[in-house]
């Protein structure tokens, strides 16, 4: 346990991993806090409401699809020119999830938007049968539905941005002290693994156990995530009946 409360020594050779796992989370909760409200929207735009041809609707999928091909090195170029340089974050957990955000975004939002496109035409109709609101029948009836779909797109989300690390060398930084604040910079997990594997001495075992722990992260909460969506939708579902 020792290595998860600890702070590394070393160049990361000795002692624990503890400030890298805090500044990974943190920067991973920037990400898709940011992220999943504004895809969640976006896919119910194009799958609710631009549902027929035309319109912005192809123009926006378009530049997702494009967007979604983009180096993850371009975004972190991006990313400091904005984020670090022109709203003054500098390197820190913020700019660095903020970066993330716009590199997952464009597959969150077409994954959010499939799996809404994927709820059968019965079920809407049965609202609207019913009389119920636009609002009340995205919350009840196609959310519910759309649920493992979405799922979907979160955990390919969260495998990413944890595994991302051109984008945050640019963004987040570097340092491996514990980060005071979302505006101090922090080490991600995949970042410590570049620099042991690379530019430390001996620091390959090293790397494939911190690989090997990334790894169990991403299974952790993608797992949780999947647990937490399974209980809310079962317990909507129990509500209607």
């Amino acid at each position: 346990m020792a290595v998860l409360t600890e702070e590394p020594s070393d160049s990361g050779r000795a002692r624990g991993i503890a400030p890298v796992l805090i500044s990974t989370l943190l920067i991973l909760a920037v990400c898709l806090g940011t992220s999943v409200p504004l895809a969640l929207a976006s896919g119910l735009f194009l799958a609710e409401f631009q549902r027929r041809r035309g319109g912005v609707a192809p123009l926006v999928r378009y530049s997702l699809d494009t967007l979604a091909g983009v180096p993850s090195i371009v975004f972190g170029l991006f990313g400091n020119a904005l984020f670090c340089r022109a709203l003054g974050l500098g390197y820190s957990l913020l700019a660095g999830g903020l970066t993330l955000a716009c590199m997952v975004l464009p597959l969150l939002i077409r994954t959010m938007e499939q799996a809404f496109r994927a709820v059968p035409d019965a079920h809407r109709q049965a609202a609207v049968a019913l009389g119920l609101p636009r609002w009340l029948t995205i919350r009840a009836v196609i959310l519910p539905v759309a649920l493992p779909g979405l799922m979907v797109g979160l955990v390919l989300a969260i495998g990413r941005a944890l595994a991302e690390t051109a984008a945050l060398l640019f963004t987040s930084g570097y340092v491996d002290r514990l980060p005071a604040s979302l505006l101090d910079s922090g080490r991600a997990l995949s970042v410590h693994i570049y620099d042991l594997a690379m530019n430390v001495s001996g620091g390959a075992p090293l790397a494939a156990a911190s690989a090997l722990l990334l790894l169990l992260l991403v299974l952790l909460l993608s797992g949780g995530a999947t647990v937490i969506a399974e209980r809310w939708r079962r317990e909507v579902l129990d509500l209607r009946s």
